[in-house]
């Protein structure tokens, strides 16, 4: 099993940038798959994008250009950074990881994007 606390959220203006972090209990090495999820106001949770093991990594299609995941293993972190910040970024940012069959969840770290 594994335990995820994220960090990094908080309030930007349009046009900023944040780096979310993922701190693993255990060595991220062993985690097949780490990711991201975003959930809005009165939506739902959505797939932002994941990272492989072997460091592949994968977005929804919105999320390209302006999103970047990036793994440390070192650190057992995980870390989604984000450009250009839009107020429909707003959202509480989940990490996630895939052990075998089971997934595992982060608390959430909240984004908000306003002037």
């Amino acid at each position: 099993q594994v335990q995820l606390v994220e960090s990094g959220g908080g309030l930007v203006q349009p046009g900023g940038s944040l780096r979310l972090s993922c701190a693993a209990s255990r060595n991220t090495f062993s985690i097949n798959r780490m990711g991201w999820y975003r959930q809005a106001p009165g939506k739902e949770r959505e797939f932002v994008a994941y990272m492989t093991g072997i460091g592949s990594a994968y977005y929804v299609e919105s999320a390209k250009g302006r999103f970047t995941i990036s793994r440390d293993n070192a650190k057992n972190t995980m870390y989604l950074e984000i450009n250009s910040l839009k107020p429909e970024d707003t959202a509480v940012y989940y990490c996630n990881a895939n052990l075998g069959t089971l997934t595992y969840w982060g608390q959430g770290t909240q984004v908000t994007v306003s002037s």
